[in-house]
């Protein structure tokens, strides 16, 4: 299957999830990735702002800021085709869902790469392998291929977003861990 045809199929599993479903598996994940010694250890994570259909890291969010973590979040700039950090200290910031209705924060300080400790990141699929399948626009491609980032990735998505193999290019980088509702997946 090419990276086409699996993002399809991909975009149809999530679609067919419940609320109830997609409530109770974002919860649950959530308590998962909070109890990871990478998770406990960083003083810096950049999380992302999840769209309906994606699972939800708005409980992990607000636990970092309980202990004291700083929050960073992805703002995209669509016409230099490139991410980059900003912290956020609030969920009420507003976000700015621009040309491919992403969410994109509207305010934050810009943080240098090198800060962060810990990179939560979306996919459409992910393998055991650590491959990740995002939307097509290699934004998180880019951004882990930065070479002042050191951090830890952790890959988060329902348990139906794991499959075996993840088509991949070699600009790909590999997620360290991935978790899911059913718990925390190190990558081979």
């Amino acid at each position: 299957m090419d990276k086409a045809q699996m993002r399809r199929e991909l975009k149809t599993r999530l679609m067919e999830l419940t609320e109830y479903q997609r409530t109770t598996s974002s919860r649950k994940a959530c308590e998962f990735l909070v109890d990871t010694d990478q998770f406990k250890r960083a003083s810096v994570v950049m999380f992302y702002l999840a769209l309906p259909h994606e699972i939800d890291i708005t409980p992990a969010i607000l636990h970092a800021w309980q202990k004291g973590k700083t929050v960073a979040v992805p703002k995209v700039s669509w016409q230099q085709r490139h991410m980059i950090p900003v912290e956020i200290t609030s969920l009420e910031t507003g976000a700015d869902t621009e040309a491919t209705a992403l969410q994109n924060p509207v305010p934050g300080t810009p943080m240098p790469p090198e800060d962060i400790d810990l990179v939560i990141t979306p996919g459409l699929a992910f393998d055991k392998k650590g491959h990740r399948l995002g939307r097509g626009g290699a934004y998180y491609d880019r951004f882990f291929n930065s070479n002042k980032l050191k951090a830890c990735k952790f890959g988060f998505a329902f348990s139906q977003q794991i499959v075996e193999n993840v088509p991949t290019d070699s600009h790909d980088k590999p997620m360290d861990f991935i978790v899911t509702e059913t718990g925390v997946i190190k990558c081979e």
